[in-house]
């Protein structure tokens, strides 16, 4: 191979044993000959992966930034009772406000992660900024005015769910596409920032404009919106690094040499010019068909049952010479599928790189499969248990202020709901990164499936319950709201993993979409049976307004629901467990009869 081949590109030198020469009418002895791979690299190359390290840092940055901004649906109780109060609106009308913004937030997950999927990060996150603006500042002019018709403040509040998980979908995407080696951690932080942003927000409420909801709500119209527009400057997916294999013949030297200088600088041209992720760059086109037309089970099949006799019959270079032009995309996958098809015995040498870009399920076909109703149910209950919590923490703390002490004053109750709206953010944020960082723990130290993450939850989230149906005494309230959080926070930081890694990567986005669709349905459900328990506790006084002195009898039978649906949910994850297993079973007693 030439030094100019050499110093192209960062090789995978695999050398043969030298074998004695032979006359050409002798047949060379058949022997198993084991390679030993030393890898070479130049200066400049180093420096270029150095500098691609430090971009793909900056786009996660970018990423957690956005994220910050688009979890602001869960700050709603520290502003939604005064809201009320100044609109004379019932606790069932403010919930379906409330509602409003987790719906725009999960009924467009699927289209959403489409246009993902099909357009790139960027627009998506530009699209953001302005719903952000637009659904914010209309209510902030509706509580100035004290009057507002309440389906116009349903669609404004939509608009912010829908504007957050527009931008959410590609911060998370963006950070798993730049890190497909760690995409449990890499998604962590977005999805962990996410949770903190309520109490990102409160507390510069608490500190800028306490107790003004007025200026609050401007905060969110402008705060949002500024940050996922500084976010959009900086997020950008990067190629991953790849490596050619040094040839043994002037044959395969001829080959290589065609692939890394004919093919491979015009293929980088063409992406220095065009953004990734958009549909006309040259990465994405493809046979669209070639993803998803044939079955899974068939593909995976056709990878394990390869015999390690295949594998070393292949030359040196085989399995990794298509890795030159194989480039990261936005809107196909992770990991290029011509480079998943040709490196079948690379992508099992690590766990996150398994099944996750073996497996291409999406669409209909998602919908066919058990696993995917079982986790759509998972999501939908506990979903809706944490939701009921997070949008009426405010309301708890209200009626057992009152309860406990019925001169309390309007200014300690805005800061005593804005402080379990901190905590539930802060639990929400820890749950988020413990469960991201320990379902890789889980898989790649103890073998273990990301589901026990879901299994904890559950835990969690029955203790929460417990404790709403107990506490009587507000100044032990924050158990519940640390609980619910903690609980809220490890449901969301492990669920796209799981996802990922059950149907694929090339579908992420969309198939997210589908999955976040759930809590649509249960949330409804929860939200409103809670509003209508305590409208029904709940007085007309003179002035207009409606206040509940009951203490916890204005919501306990609301959380004797949760906490039944808790123990559904408890079940039906352990019976995910035990149905993974079985079939993680099944796979590997027919591959080794194949064998």
């Amino acid at each position: 191979m030439s030094s100019s081949t050499s110093s192209r590109v960062a090789v995978d030198r695999c050398l043969r044993p030298q074998q004695s020469s032979h006359r050409r009418s002798e047949p060379a002895p058949i022997i198993d000959v084991e390679y030993t791979c030393v890898l070479w690299q130049d200066p400049t190359m180093h420096q270029s992966q150095a500098s691609l390290h430090r971009a793909r840092i900056v786009a996660s940055v970018a990423a957690v930034i956005i994220s910050l901004a688009c979890g602001t649906n869960y700050v709603y109780s520290a502003w939604a009772p005064q809201f009320a109060e100044r609109l004379k609106l019932s606790a069932t009308e403010s919930n379906l406000i409330g509602l409003s913004g987790n719906l725009g937030m999960y009924t467009m997950g699927v289209p959403i992660g489409m246009f993902v999927d099909s357009r790139g990060c960027r627009p998506a996150v530009l699209a953001g900024a302005v719903f952000l603006a637009v659904g914010y500042f209309p209510l902030h002019f509706a509580y100035d005015r004290a009057s507002g018709s309440v389906p116009l403040l349903c669609f404004f509040s939509y608009l912010t769910g829908f504007g957050g998980c527009m931008a959410f979908a590609a911060a998370v995407k963006t950070s798993a596409l730049n890190w497909p080696h760690h995409r449990g951690t890499a998604t962590a932080f977005p999805l962990a920032a996410f949770g903190l942003s309520a109490f990102f927000f409160s507390l510069l409420g608490s500190i800028f404009f306490p107790g003004n909801p007025s200026d609050f709500l401007m905060l969110l119209s402008c705060g949002t919106s500024l940050l996922t527009l500084t976010g959009f400057f900086f997020l950008k997916v990067y190629p991953q690094t790849s490596y050619q294999a040094v040839p043994s013949g002037d044959a395969e030297a001829h080959s290589v040499r065609r692939s890394s200088s004919d093919a491979y600088k015009p293929h980088r041209a063409n992406r220095d010019v065009e953004e990734p992720g958009m549909l006309t760059s040259p990465a994405n086109i493809h046979d669209p068909s070639s993803a998803s037309s044939s079955p899974p089970a068939q593909e995976s099949t056709t990878t394990s049952s390869r015999s390690p006799s295949m594998e070393r019959g292949r030359s040196p270079g085989a399995a990794v010479d298509s890795l030159g032009d194989a480039d990261v995309d936005e809107t196909t996958s992770l990991v290029s599928s011509d480079a998943d098809e040709a490196q079948p015995s690379l992508i099992r040498t690590s766990v996150d790189l398994d099944r996750s870009h073996r497996v291409d399920i999406r669409g209909f076909q998602l919908l066919r499969t058990l696993c995917f109703w079982q986790l759509f149910f998972i999501m939908a209950v506990l979903a809706g248990v944490g939701l009921m919590t997070i949008n009426n923490i405010g309301n708890d703390a209200k009626a057992l202020w009152k309860k406990y002490d019925p001169n309390v004053e309007s200014g300690f109750l805005v800061r005593r709901q804005q402080l379990h709206v901190s905590i539930l953010s802060i639990c929400s944020f820890l749950g988020r990164l413990s469960s991201g960082v320990g379902s890789d723990f889980l898989v790649k130290k103890l073998h273990a499936s990301r589901v026990w993450c879901l299994v904890v939850a559950c835990i969690v989230f029955f203790l929460a319950q417990v404790f709403a149906l107990n506490i009587t005494d507000p100044n032990w309230l924050f158990l519940v709201s640390s609980l619910s959080g903690l609980g809220y926070g490890f449901l969301f930081g492990v669920f796209p993993s799981i996802v990922a890694e059950r149907f694929g990567i090339r579908g992420m986005s969309q198939n997210w979409g589908f999955i976040s669709f759930s809590p649509v349905i249960s949330s409804n459900i929860f939200n409103l049976f809670y509003g209508k328990i305590y409208d029904a506790h709940s007085v007309i006084e003179p002035t207009g307004e409606r206040s509940c002195d009951d203490g916890l009898e204005c919501y306990r039978s609301a959380y004797g629901i949760t906490l039944f649906a808790c123990i559904i949910g408890f079940v039906t994850s352990v019976w995910v467990i035990q149905h993974q297993r079985a079939e993680h079973v099944k796979g590997f007693t027919k591959a080794e009869e194949e064998d």
